[in-house]
């Protein structure tokens, strides 16, 4: 469904049918992403040990590639409909041949059915406040920190590597991050990265120069880097047989917040310089690392970290 909705934007003819196409798009990519994750849980579970930095380092790698792909296509004079369409049957038919090596439901071969419909925990709801902070932050680097060079006088250029020096980093980051929740858990990849993002995006908003700010950039994408794998991990964790259903619940809240984050600095801009809109998300990074022992994992559930294992012992 989503190699299909992605051919549909580059045949829209009007902002309504793009629109439209869009709503398509996202509804079978967002479908996609919470499976994709719930299954990366059960995967993660069958390890042992985390890896699910691993998996989103891997969805980063893809935008990247992605966006090197559509400024060739660019450079060779394609349409989009032709740029999209050609991605549609390659990824489709990766998504096809993949399949049949994934797991069954659940992971195992004796899960049972569907859960019963069950109150939302506690936790989860607090896990998906989390990820509705962390995403609007990245959502903010998404659509802003290239305008944020151009306000600093950067050229177009050198603006454009603010997105791309995040990017980066977030993907560098996701590499290590698997590594570093195994040695010291999650509660320390969440917190001190968060941290780091919002030490980062400080240097961002308060430099008049554009390369601080383009380095302050690239800090909130490092400390960003292991958060998220961090939450839907917990979040996957939690209860076994509600796994899919509590991952969704986070990833949707957090989506949402990806979709907010643009939009509320939009309006902001309008009373404040761009520079000190950003403090906003520095303030939810900050507030994220206060809660960051929410993804500490309960008594019998999640995986065990050489960190835990060292303080039980």
């Amino acid at each position: 469904a989503a190699g299909a909705a992605l051919v549909l934007p580059g045949l829209a003819t009007g902002a309504w049918a793009l629109g439209a196409a869009l709503l398509l798009l996202g509804a079978a990519h967002g479908a996609l992403d919470v499976a994709m994750n719930a299954h990366a849980v059960q995967v993660e579970r069958g390890y042992g040990r985390p890896v699910m930095a691993a998996f989103h380092a891997a969805f980063s790698l893809g935008g990247v590639l992605a966006a090197l792909a559509g400024a060739r296509t660019l450079t060779w004079g394609w349409s989009p409909a032709a740029t999209l369409g050609t991605v549609a049957v390659l990824s489709t038919a990766v998504g096809t041949a993949a399949a049949p090596a994934l797991l069954r439901s659940g992971g195992t071969p004796d899960t049972p059915g569907p859960p019963a419909r069950r109150r939302t925990p506690r936790r989860i709801r607090g896990l998906a406040v989390l990820a509705f902070m962390i995403m609007l932050c990245e959502g903010v680097a998404n659509d802003w920190s290239v305008l944020h060079l151009r306000d600093l006088g950067a050229s177009p250029g050198t603006a454009a590597l603010a997105f791309g020096a995040f990017s980066a980093a977030m993907t560098g980051g996701r590499l290590l991050a698997d590594r570093l929740a195994a040695r010291f858990g999650p509660v320390a990849v969440l917190r001190n990265g968060t941290a780091l993002a919002a030490a980062g995006l400080t240097v961002a908003a308060l430099s008049p120069w554009a390369a601080p700010a383009l380095a302050g950039w690239a800090v909130l994408g490092a400390g960003l880097s292991g958060a998220v794998p961090q939450l839907f991990s917990a979040a996957g964790h939690h209860d076994r047989e509600s796994s899919g259903a509590n991952v969704s619940r986070v990833a949707g809240l957090g989506y949402l917040g990806m979709l907010a984050g643009p939009a509320v600095i939009g309006p902001l801009t309008r009373v404040v310089p761009l520079g000190l809109t950003l403090f906003l998300p520095v303030a939810l990074c900050a507030a994220a690392a206060a809660a960051a022992g929410l993804v500490r994992p309960r008594d019998g559930a999640g995986l065990r970290t050489g960190r835990e294992t060292e303080v039980r012992a």
